[in-house]
């Protein structure tokens, strides 16, 4: 079943989305009395109302992500505006010139016809003072143009800064909201399960999941492959390690989803298959402590893809034991990558994992039954086996808020300054 994901448009076009996309059902947030306990939720709702707020605030991550690039872009000098603003300043600056040396043609074409004595010299004078003030006057409006068109193109590129900077703090203002739904609906499932008796899950920093070989730049219309690495150092052989990862990206404004465009598949060791709905990428099994297996994935890019954007992959694993026992990673780790043009080559350099920010709401996955899955002697799972279902509290682990939070609506303000100043300085 395809989980609903909040498309970045409604992050920068309202502080709240609409309820369908970004709520999590009062009936499932909501602590009822007893005789209101009729139609309490079922755990499976719950487990689906937590996956709707994980994706509604991982996707509001992402798109504040993606406009914080966009107003870092502003300032590269291939943009159109301020290429036009530094063609205007440049211009600004070559009339000054030209002004300063026709106010001192003027200066010393009086100071000759002063030091003239005869009527020829002061006719001749004269007549080279005019022609220094005409030549000046047509100095003096052609930097008055030039500096109205530096000072235009100046505020054209600052109020581009500023409208970007509102819908960083509008998309931050999402973040929260978003963030505050998920914490509510991963409550509800926890409480749920522990009414039903049900135990928790472990989620620990012992078992970890990094990205390897991700380029930061991958071209539209091109094919990719890197490393999900999987490591354990839980003190035991973990039965089944189920490998998490998908894609995410958006145009670059940060206002339209291209997940469509973006295509994650994994290697069995003899071909390439699709992730399940959970996004597992198969299931490693007996993973000993101190061990580390690799799953190798595959991201295709459409050739329809924005020549610009943001895209990231986001990785994690939960596991399960023949004892009945389970955990998981504590949070995902976000790897972002920018789009590039067709035909362009990857970037040599690796995508950088997000840093995390402190741990919020719950973060331990609910008990899961043990698949069946086969694993083969790679450790990265048989294609034909029925994956576990690792139904942690959101189905998908908790995504780290990453990036650009420090950016709002007064980073505006500063280039509006900025270049202000720059051009009362030209």
């Amino acid at each position: 079943m395809q989980i609903r994901r909040i498309l970045a448009t409604a992050v920068v076009a309202a502080v709240t989305a609409p309820a369908a996309m970004l709520s999590v059902s009062p009936a499932f947030a909501d602590t009822k009395p007893a005789a209101q306990t009729q139609n309490k939720p079922s755990v499976a709702e719950l487990e689906q109302a937590a996956k709707d707020a994980q994706k509604a605030y991982d996707a509001a991550v992402v798109a504040e992500k993606a406009l914080v690039r966009s107003l870092e872009d502003t300032d590269a000098p291939t943009y159109p505006l301020e290429a036009a603003f530094q063609a205007a300043t440049k211009t600004a600056k070559e009339a000054a010139a030209k002004k300063a040396t026709a106010d001192a043609a003027v200066t010393d074409a009086k100071a000759k016809l002063d030091a003239a004595v005869s009527d020829d010299d002061k006719a001749a004078a004269q007549k080279a003072l005019t022609e220094a003030e005409g030549v000046a006057k047509t100095a003096a409006d052609a930097k008055a143009a030039a500096d109205a068109k530096q000072a235009e193109a100046s505020k054209a590129v600052s109020d581009v800064r500023v409208e970007i900077s509102k819908k960083i703090y509008k998309a931050q203002l999402a973040i929260k909201e978003t963030l505050a739904k998920k914490t509510a609906a991963d409550k509800a499932l926890a409480d749920a399960k522990k009414a039903e008796g049900s135990g928790s899950c472990v989620s620990q920093d012992a078992l970890s999941a990094v990205a390897v070989g991700l380029p930061s730049k991958i071209a539209a219309g091109s094919t990719v492959d890197f490393t999900l690495r999987l490591g354990n150092t839980t003190g035991r052989t973990l039965d089944n390690v189920f490998p998490i990862a998908y894609p995410h990206g958006t145009d670059k404004s940060g206002m339209k989803d291209i997940d469509k465009l973006l295509h994650l598949k994994w290697s069995n060791g003899s071909g390439w298959q699709d992730l399940d709905g959970r996004h597992h990428a198969g299931v490693v099994k007996a993973l000993r402590t101190g061990a580390h297996a690799d799953v190798k994935l595959r991201l295709t890019v459409d050739a329809s893809a924005p020549a610009e954007g943001t895209g990231v992959v986001f990785v994690n694993a939960d596991y399960t034991n023949n004892d009945g026992s389970c955990g998981g990673v504590p949070d995902s780790t976000m790897y972002e990558f920018r789009l590039t043009p067709v035909g362009s080559k990857p970037s040599a350099e690796p995508a950088k994992p997000a840093s995390k920010p402190s741990p919020q709401g719950s973060k331990s996955p609910v008990p899961v039954a043990s698949g069946g899955a086969t694993g083969g002697a790679s450790g990265t799972g048989g294609a034909n086996g029925s994956l576990a279902h690792t139904g942690s509290s959101s189905a998908l682990p908790q995504f780290a808020l990453a990036g650009g939070a420090a950016v709002v609506i007064g980073a505006g303000a500063v280039y509006f300054v900025r270049r202000r100043k720059a051009a009362d300085n030209a």
